[in-house]
């Protein structure tokens, strides 16, 4: 992008910083369209828009751009299980086959909760291949997963859920709640706050969607050698016929009407569609103590621990280090509070919460770059001069 990109939006006194940061990744980097939000102790401080949301630079970036976030979404769905946790109607603790029966067969009646939420359980994918079109139909994608066997004993390795988590988790909100995860998001934390995030995203609302730039393949992003399965080509890999929940099918092969399909179903793992503002307004309700109590947070952010490397994305997320369903800053890509906690996507956006600071930060993007996987420097040079400002860095 050159020098005349777009910028909107506003920073308090103190933040141009960020401002200079944001507008050097058009300059100097590959952004065509994006946003970053903060709020600090209850105010937003920066609230910043530019670029455009297509690549031919014919629609302009807006506040109520809505962008893809991948596995950010993991995020949105870790909240709702806590909700759900943190008011006593789930116990983290329990079988997930205590609120889904079926789920208990071959090897799976003591995985926990917990497990799932740490990437723990070994359910990475159903034993038998699906089409892409099945993802679509949730009862038949839980009863695949029910029956299926663990890909390998559960516990003893961590192994990255990357569309599982949300069907595993949905599945057990729903059990418990009657509702989807997608309502239960909508009805419990977005519509109450007033915050633009979602799963499952109405079709009228797809004209505010930015396109997707240099989107990831799958066979980009899981690890050579490690998963079960040969990632290169998918055969029998337990992910393959969950490409398309993933989001990772490049358009030019699913094609319009697919993924118009895609944006509106629940894919409580990878389909969030959100903007900055939203996000960051949602990691602000947690920072706030206003979706979660302070002694569930802190539980929340207690590290997993105790695996090297992650048998389906290699050592470059396993190093990130886990809580329970979000990723914990241990890398220190998000500012240097190793306490903080979010969850990144595939490609470069990331949102977090500092409990310490009392930050609620996000920051989303169209111009996707598969190499980064959650530690895009895009995002760290925005969350650094922040921390900067603070006096914290």
């Amino acid at each position: 992008m050159s020098h005349h990109t777009p910028i909107g939006g506003t920073c308090a006194a103190g933040f141009d910083a960020v401002r200079d940061a944001f507008e050097k990744n058009f300059t100097h980097d590959d952004e065509v369209g994006a946003a970053v939000a903060v709020w600090v102790d209850g105010d937003l401080v920066v609230n910043l828009w530019g670029g455009y949301a297509d690549l031919a630079g014919r629609r302009r970036w807006r506040e109520d751009t809505l962008a893809s976030v991948f596995s950010g979404t993991k995020g949105l769905t870790s909240t709702c299980v806590h909700l759900l946790a943190d008011r006593g109607e789930l116990d983290l603790y329990a079988p997930v086959a205590a609120y889904w029966p079926e789920f208990g067969c071959n090897g799976k009646s003591d995985i926990t909760v917990a497990s799932v939420l740490g990437h723990r359980s070994g359910v990475i994918g159903p034993r038998n291949r699906l089409h892409w079109r099945d993802t679509t139909d949730w009862d038949r994608v839980c009863a695949e997963l029910a029956a299926a066997e663990p890909w390998w004993q559960p516990g003893t390795a961590q192994g990255y859920h990357m569309v599982t988590f949300g069907f595993i988790l949905g599945e057990v909100v729903r059990r418990i709640t009657g509702r989807t995860i997608g309502h239960y998001l909508r009805t419990e934390i977005a519509e109450p706050m007033g915050i633009d995030v979602h799963i499952g995203l109405p079709r009228a609302e797809h004209h505010r969607c930015a396109d997707m730039v240099n989107k990831p393949h799958i066979r980009d992003v899981l690890a050579k050698g490690e998963a079960p399965g040969d990632p290169t080509t998918l055969t029998e890999h337990p992910m393959a016929g969950l490409a398309v929940a993933m989001g990772f099918v490049p358009d030019d092969e699913l094609g319009s009407n697919e993924l118009t399909l895609w944006r509106t179903c629940e894919f409580p793992s990878t389909n969030g569609h959100v903007s900055a503002l939203g996000l960051a307004t949602f990691y602000n309700g947690l920072a706030q103590e206003k979706l979660l109590s302070r002694e569930h947070l802190e539980s929340v952010r207690i590290s997993q621990g105790g695996f090297d490397a992650d048998v389906v994305l290699g050592p470059r997320v396993a190093d990130h280090g886990w809580g329970l369903g979000y990723m914990l800053n241990q890398r220190g890509v998000a500012g240097p509070n190793p306490r903080s906690f979010g969850h990144g996507g595939s490609g470069g956006s990331y949102g977090f919460v500092d409990l310490e600071h009392r930050i609620g930060y996000a920051y989303v993007m169209n111009y996707f770059d598969a190499t980064k996987c959650n530690a895009d420097p895009r995002s760290t040079a925005l969350s650094n001069e922040v921390y900067r400002v603070l006096g914290a860095l």
